[in-house]
């Protein structure tokens, strides 16, 4: 990754990825293994720390990067702190921030699962990845065709007819 980053590469973590891209990373409790402190690879000025309740929220807001519409979920157990922070990727809706864009825009993290499935949120982060040039996937639209296949095959290789029948039979009987 360091070689990555080097040679003008991009880097993004998201949820513990983002906690790693920070300097330090400490579990007063043990929460993921022995209590104690983890070294970062410190790409991202920032540090966390573990706590014992997780965090679970639905969230919305815009991506900084391309002010894009994004959503998605939160699950961690960290809190972070630092300068980092002061450049954040998301602005959510509730008025939180949410992640870091390093200072020379090479990284970026999130606590944001989801990031990745809205267009043109996806189209912005390849852009900053210098991927303008390829296209990005519509998910909801690929979801939909894969459910529609699903549904062809079900229909073309299920009785539905003798289906019907035994959950009528079962019905009648009163099973």
């Amino acid at each position: 990754m360091a070689r990555h980053l080097r040679y003008g590469g991009k880097l993004l973590g998201i949820c513990g990825g983002l906690q790693m891209l920070g300097t330090h990373l400490h579990d007063p409790d043990g929460i993921e293994g022995a209590a104690g402190s983890s070294t970062g690879l410190g790409w991202l000025s920032l540090q966390t720390t573990l706590q014992p309740h997780k965090q679970l929220h639905r969230v919305h807001g815009r991506l900084l990067l391309g002010d894009a519409s994004v959503s998605g979920y939160e699950i961690h157990c960290g809190i972070s702190s630092g300068a980092a922070l002061a450049r954040p990727l998301l602005q959510l809706d509730d008025g939180r921030t949410d992640g870091a864009i390093s200072d020379d825009g090479q990284v970026l993290g999130t606590y944001v699962h989801g990031v990745f499935d809205h267009p043109q949120a996806l189209a912005a982060l390849l852009a900053w990845a210098g991927l303008a040039q390829v296209a990005p996937l519509d998910l909801a639209a690929l979801r939909e065709a894969s459910l529609e296949r699903l549904a062809d095959a079900v229909h073309t290789h299920l009785d539905t007819v003798a289906l019907t029948r035994l959950i009528s039979r079962e019905t009648a009987c009163g099973n």
